[in-house]
């Protein structure tokens, strides 16, 4: 590799690494939760359009290893339940059999285009103080199904091209103990998008 391979190649890491750290800085301060702006329970990610990760914040190890593998089954459930990806679309999922980890742990995808072609996701994954359940915190010894811990998101589009999806965030909200904390901590993940989305 010659020395223009070498700083060019420096370059695109450094600043692929940029744009995860920035993502995580604003999803940190603009959050409610004690959970995500003072313990930083949370990650983001920068992929390519396959969900190869380029890079991704080192906030909480869990999440390091889980999201590869999450990755590829966010991409498949897509792929087999036949769901469109438009620009200015952010899907909401916490199902662990597609993301991974638990319920509390929400996670946050966001399509990059460019020239109408998909080039990235951005990813964004918090731990919410509450997802429902029968217990606060959902962490209960007496859960004996997945159900037991709290609300499961299945893959959604919390955004659909530019416009919120309220009839979405009213159900979540709906399913929780502290809707400001869960609403505060879900506009972080997506503070970026709704900056530019469509009211209505």
């Amino acid at each position: 590799m010659n020395v223009i391979d070498k700083l060019t190649s420096e370059i695109i890491s450094h600043g692929s690494t940029y744009i995860a750290e920035r993502v995580g800085t604003i999803v940190k301060k603009c959050a409610f939760s004690p959970n995500t702006r003072d313990r930083m329970d949370l990650n983001c990610l920068l992929t390519d359009s396959k969900g190869h990760i380029i890079t991704q914040t080192e906030h909480i190890p869990v999440h390091l290893g889980s999201m590869y593998v999450g990755m590829k089954n966010f991409l498949n459930y897509l792929e087999n339940e036949n769901i469109d990806v438009h620009d200015g679309d952010v899907f909401i999922v916490n199902d662990p059999y597609i993301i991974g980890t638990h319920l509390n742990d929400v996670t946050v995808l966001k399509p990059i285009f460019q020239d109408d072609k998909l080039i990235s996701w951005i990813v964004r994954k918090a731990h919410h103080v509450d997802v429902g359940g029968s217990f606060p915190g959902n962490l209960s010894i007496h859960a004996k199904t997945l159900y037991g811990e709290g609300l499961v998101i299945p893959l959604l589009k919390i955004v659909e091209q530019g416009r919120l999806r309220r009839d979405i965030l009213k159900f979540i909200l709906s399913n929780v103990r502290i809707p400001k904390y869960t609403l505060g901590d879900s506009n972080a993940q997506y503070y970026q998008d709704v900056r530019s989305v469509k009211r209505g």
